[in-house]
């Protein structure tokens, strides 16, 4: 019986649930214990504890691996969604190929351009230009590494440029479209804020980044660039978590 049809004997989505935390957890207990897992070791058997000091560390192992457990996991949902949505997009660059989908970010790209140089004072219609011209070697670049790279360099590379061609569009047009900046703009600030008070305290990096930069302009469109980076690394790592989880042909 298949690992899908085993997931759906055993309750729908209820099942694979089930089915999920228990692999987690038996790859949690793998890293100390031998064959806890349960695959590959049907002759075997499940390894067990016998002895009191085995069975101290075997208990608290499976107990701090269940707590992690509660945070683990939705996590890894998140990984599966994400998963999702990467795979469209990487089936657009299969279709299209790289030269393809570059061709369309630059048609997209340059047409916003031509419109800030028509209708925007030319300091912006620079501002502009660099952020067109930013989005579309990242969709190049995400494009690429997709292809030609492997995991590691998916969670490295693919993401982080994937993130950065997906949030320059709302904020380059907010910066040339006043109607959205009360929706685009404005949260980014709020955002800002909260980053700088609660995660940049450290150090007094806050403090620094206040005194030498004004977030205005053209540097919402950077301070989106630099966040692209870290949250593409951690959307990359939670979709090989889900990997690991559950493989995109068991999904």
């Amino acid at each position: 019986m298949s690992t899908r049809s085993r997931r759906a004997s055993r309750g729908g989505i209820v099942g694979a649930v089930q089915t999920d935390l228990e692999r987690l957890h038996g790859a949690w207990m793998e890293i100390v214990f031998p064959r806890q897992r349960g695959r590959g070791h049907s002759v075997m058997g499940k390894w067990k504890p016998e002895t009191l000091p085995q069975k101290v560390a075997y208990y608290a192992w499976s107990l701090f691996g269940t707590l992690g457990l509660l945070v683990l996991y939705p996590l890894t949902v998140v990984g599966f969604a994400t998963r999702y949505y990467a795979v469209k997009l990487d089936s657009t660059r299969t279709r299209f190929g790289i030269v393809g989908v570059t061709a369309l970010a630059v048609l997209v790209w340059g047409a916003l351009t031509v419109s800030a140089y028509i209708s925007l004072p030319f300091d912006a219609f620079l501002a502009i230009a660099a952020a067109s011209l930013v989005a579309v070697i990242s969709t190049t670049l995400a494009a690429i590494f997709s292809k030609f790279g492997g995991r590691v360099t998916s969670v490295l590379l693919a993401y982080p440029f994937a993130m950065t061609a997906i949030f320059l569009p709302p904020v380059v047009a907010a910066l040339v479209t006043p109607s959205l900046e009360p929706h685009v703009l404005d949260p980014s600030y709020d955002f800002a804020v909260w980053i700088l008070d609660n995660v940049l305290f450290v150090g007094g990096v806050n403090e620094w980044l206040r005194g030498n930069f004004q977030l205005e302009g053209a540097a919402y469109a950077g301070m989106w660039v630099g966040l692209s980076f870290p949250l593409g690394w951690f959307l990359g790592i939670l979709v090989a978590l889900a990997n690991l989880v559950r493989p995109s042909e068991e999904a």
